[in-house]
């Protein structure tokens, strides 16, 4: 379980079918074989580590349903490590399974802010409610406003300056995760019919 606050960008040193490479710092520290990390909102296992790197293998499903694949040489990710068990919940309850992509529509400056506008598919819209949460490409946020076919989130400057969001082009695909509790309960009401 993850909470959508980034601990650091890093920057991928490898990426092929299968397997990428990560540098990182703080999300190495006290990292172990086996953990937990999100790259780009996705929760994969640490496969291989040193002191300036990690490796995580990637299955063809995470493949189909995140941006994982577009990754190169070069590109900042969002990093973040699992919460421990009693840690502090400084976001949202994020799973770092990511359900679908959608794409980055525009920037906006307001004032200190960013506002950061998205399409998403219909089955991420229909979870997705204005001032309720939403994780981008593994950053927690809150939504500000939506239409029928987008949604728009405000970026802090903490936000624009720990993570890859606001480095971002028009039409660039990011990983959408909605809010599980509204999943849940839509589940529920739709079973109890």
């Amino acid at each position: 379980m993850f909470t959508g606050i980034v601990e650091e960008a890093g920057r991928v040193r490898f990426a092929e079918e299968g397997r990428l490479v990560i540098e990182a710092k703080r999300a190495l520290w006290g990292t172990n074989l086996g953990d937990s990390i999100a790259i780009n909102g996705v929760d994969l296992t640490v496969a291989y580590m040193d002191e300036e790197s990690f490796q995580a293998n990637v299955m063809p499903e995470t493949y189909r349903r995140s941006n994982l694949g577009d990754l190169k040489a070069g590109d900042l990710v969002n990093l973040e490590r699992a919460i421990p068990l009693g840690g502090r919940m400084g976001g949202h309850l994020v799973r770092g399974v990511v359900e679908a992509t959608g794409n980055l529509v525009s920037l906006t400056p307001k004032s200190e802010a960013v506002l950061a506008r998205y399409s998403a598919p219909p089955e991420i819209l229909r979870y997705v409610i204005v001032k309720g949460p939403i994780a981008i490409d593994g950053v927690s946020l809150t939504v500000v406003d939506k239409d029928d076919t987008s949604f728009v989130v405000s970026l802090v400057q903490y936000t624009q300056n720990k993570t890859n969001l606001t480095r971002r082009k028009p039409g660039d695909r990011v990983n959408l995760e909605s809010d599980i509790i509204a999943r849940y309960v839509d589940q529920m009401l739709t079973e109890r019919g």
